[in-house]
């Protein structure tokens, strides 16, 4: 498999977690976004949507990380991203999607360039539009991660799900762009936890090639 990723991105991270927890090896190529390398013609004929990550899987060419993540775990079915019943998935899902779909979009680096460049807001104005939003984000799921986690070691049961590869990523940028998190201890000591594990630790920016 070929991983079109960046260090920096945080979907990108996503896919690398799970691709590491399936064991699946790849080969990542690299598209810096300072040098705008994803939206030149050539990756725009592999990925039209111009996006960071997608997946190569002998010619069979995948955008965005959630499908991407829920076509590596039908194709490898062990370990399992999604439990086994139909409300559970369900509920891991929302949690994942809480942070793919509501968090991270405003979040996202053509946003805020957009803030900088278009709206001419300075560092402090765009940074304290990023934290509000985890902020936002981080508050309904601390309330179902406090339900629905056995042990406050996974977002929901006993093991790794869709939503704790989500998690690990966005809590990695809130941390990055300072963000307050005294008010979601279970969403911290989750994010600690999972951490530790190797397939995660493997797939943090700064241990990427292309971090030089």
């Amino acid at each position: 498999m070929k991983l079109y990723t960046y260090f920096r991105s945080s979907a990108a991270f996503r896919v690398r977690i799970a691709l590491n927890l399936k064991g699946v090896s790849y080969e990542p190529v690299s598209k810096a976004f300072a040098k705008k390398e994803h939206r030149a013609p050539d990756y725009l004929a592999v990925n039209p949507q111009g996006l960071i990550p997608a997946l190569d899987d002998d010619g069979a060419v995948l955008s965005q990380s959630v499908a991407i993540m829920e076509y590596l775990d039908e194709k490898y079915p062990k370990p399992a991203f999604l439990p086994a019943d139909p409300a559970s998935r369900a509920r891991v899902r929302s949690m994942a999607l809480a942070i793919a779909c509501d968090i991270h979009p405003l979040n996202n680096l053509r946003v805020l360039n957009y803030l900088r460049k278009e709206l001419a807001q300075n560092d402090d104005g765009v940074n304290k539009w990023y934290r509000h939003w985890v902020t936002e984000g981080f508050r309904g799921l601390e309330v179902q991660a406090q339900e629905f986690s056995a042990s406050k070691r996974y977002c929901f049961g006993d093991a790794v799900s869709l939503a704790d590869i989500c998690l690990v990523p966005q809590m990695y940028n809130a941390r990055r762009f300072e963000t307050d998190l005294t008010a979601f201890p279970t969403l911290v000591a989750i994010s600690t936890h999972l951490e530790s594990i190797e397939a995660f630790d493997k797939a943090k920016p700064e241990a990427q090639p292309d971090a030089a």
